[in-house]
């Protein structure tokens, strides 16, 4: 079992920074790709960006050159760096654990960006 606590979700302006960050406990070792999914009002849940374990990240084209993901391993945690934020980057964001024994989703972090 692997469980995924996020954080850091909040309400900002267009323009401005945030940064999500998720710990993971339990069975961290089985873990071979982490992740950030987010789901929209109205929309189905979408790929963020990916960190496979020792493999090349991946980015939805929709956040390339303004998300970067990245991994604290003597903390367990992932983290998603947010910058230059749009009206349209609102949603609920969920970190994922795709591990051997299987894959695991955080509660979510609503991010909210609006004037």
């Amino acid at each position: 079992q692997v469980q995924l606590v996020e954080s850091g979700g909040a309400l900002v302006q267009p323009g401005e920074s945030l940064r999500l960050s998720c710990a993971a406990s339990g069975s961290i070792f089985r873990i071979y790709e982490m992740g950030w999914y987010r789901r929209a009002p109205g929309k189905q849940r979408e790929l963020v960006a990916t960190m496979p374990t020792g493999g090349t990240t991946k980015y939805a084209d929709s956040v390339k050159g303004r998300f970067t993901i990245s991994r604290d391993n003597a903390k367990n945690t992932v983290y998603l760096q947010m910058n230059s934020l749009k009206p349209e980057d609102t949603a609920v964001y969920y970190c994922n654990a795709q591990s051997v024994g299987g894959n695991y989703w955080g509660q979510g972090t609503q991010v909210t960006v609006s004037s």
